[in-house]
């Protein structure tokens, strides 16, 4: 007996290879594997039986030997069965083919949009596939957003807990190079090559390029007019600081180069040992060091040397130690300057007097509006005091006495 397909299977199969760009053998493999997971469920093992499908009609026999062996019945359920097995095998046949064409871009630079945000895990969308990118390939600071468009870096392609997974980066040195690539010309040629790369991401890189052309400025190139090219990666990387400079093949120039923006630097090399004792002015020993010693990791990572740096005068903590002893003796000197000026001043204390003998004449003021205490009984002058009340008060008598005369005298004035 045959399951009969559709007429239009051979129609079918080209195109549904042709839309998942996967091979019309890989369907009828599926189709085989479908009927024999059906048989398997509702029969006995299918031990020795063979599946044959016929590419043009579609049409399914099950044989052992020479023998058919379809039993009645079987074509519903064997349709219902490889239906399912079938698309679950188109599916993994589809994502086959797109690892198999990302396993080929490894090491490149492609786009996507930010998709979901599960956790620490970042899902973006490249298209035909998904990346993954990790706590571990993100950049350090960097914020990321649901619908935001990046640049990413794809490092490969590991087994994960859905099967495969493309895992894409923003941390790694690969996507520096990457997006200088594509801003520098002169690097995508060939005629710059980058020669080490030292990345702390989402906080500052260093680069060294060198090139064996002549009249090619392997830094200024990467730079572009008025850094409009470097500026331009930087821009991708989230303000990610970035210094370029040029490779030396002489180890201690090229350590002198990988710890600017500090000058006038001595070098000495231990090649044995891979170690390198810089001296520097003490003015440009902590730029040489950077801020938490980020400049000189930096370095070290560039040029892959281990680096000892310490001052003219010491070693960086013993330069610290004269800088606070220093500045110790400033504010002693200070002190001294303040106490010899204490009697001149403050201008606060001698407002405060001001205000007090102001204090001192508003409450003699006060005072004289106040009624004067009576002396004590016994006082002298208490007695005359009340000798001085029993006397007439002549002096309004004659002031009563002078009114009225003015009173009387102003009808003759009006004569």
């Amino acid at each position: 007996m045959a399951i009969q397909q559709r007429s239009e299977f051979a129609s079918a199969l080209n195109q549904v290879c042709s839309e998942r760009g996967i091979e019309p053998e890989v369907v009828i493999d599926s189709i085989k594997q479908a009927v024999l997971a059906a048989y398997r469920k509702d029969y006995e093992e299918p031990e020795g039986i063979d599946v044959e499908v016929n590419a043009d009609s579609g049409e399914v026999t099950l044989k052992k030997g020479k023998k058919l062996v379809t039993p009645p019945g079987f074509g519903r359920i064997a349709a219902q069965t490889a239906k399912q097995v079938i698309l679950q095998r188109i599916r993994e046949a589809e994502k086959d083919a797109v690892m198999s064409e990302y396993s080929g871009k490894v090491g490149t630079i492609v786009s996507g949009i930010v998709q979901r945000i599960s956790g620490p895990i970042i899902t973006v969308n490249l298209g035909k596939a998904e990346g993954i990118m990790p706590p571990s390939e993100q950049a350090r600071g960097e914020k990321y957003f649901v619908n935001q468009r990046l640049k990413l870096f794809v490092v490969g392609i590991k087994e994960g807990t859905h099967g495969e997974e493309i895992i894409v980066s923003r941390s790694a040195n690969g996507l520096l190079e990457s997006l200088f690539r594509q801003e520098v010309p002169e690097m995508a040629s060939g005629a710059v090559e980058v020669k080490a790369m030292a990345r702390e991401a989402g906080s500052r890189s260093k680069i060294a390029v060198w090139s064996g052309q002549l009249g090619v400025d392997p830094v200024g190139s990467c730079v572009g007019q008025k850094g409009v090219r470097v500026q331009a990666v930087i821009n991708e990387l989230g303000s990610e600081k970035i210094d370029v400079i040029a490779y030396q093949e002489d180890p201690a120039e090229f350590i002198k180069a990988a710890l600017s923006p500090a000058k006038d630097l001595q070098v000495k090399i231990e090649e044995d040992q891979k170690t390198a004792e810089v001296t520097a002015p003490d003015d440009q020993l902590s730029l040489a060091i950077g801020k938490e010693g980020q400049n000189v990791r930096l370095a070290a990572k560039l040029t892959g040397y281990r680096i000892d740096i310490r001052g003219k005068t010491g070693t960086p903590k013993e330069v610290e130690a004269k800088e606070k002893a220093a500045q110790e003796e400033a504010k002693k000197a200070l002190g001294v300057t303040e106490e010899s000026k204490e009697p001149e001043e403050p201008k606060e204390e001698g407002t405060t007097e001001a205000s007090s003998a102001t204090g001192d004449r508003a409450q003699t003021a006060d005072d004289q509006n106040q009624p004067v205490p009576e002396p004590p009984a016994d006082d002298p002058s208490r007695q005359v005091v009340d000798e001085a009340d029993k006397r007439p008060l002549i002096a309004d008598t004659d002031i009563s006495d002078s009114s009225k005369s003015s009173d009387q005298s102003e009808p003759g004035d009006d004569k």
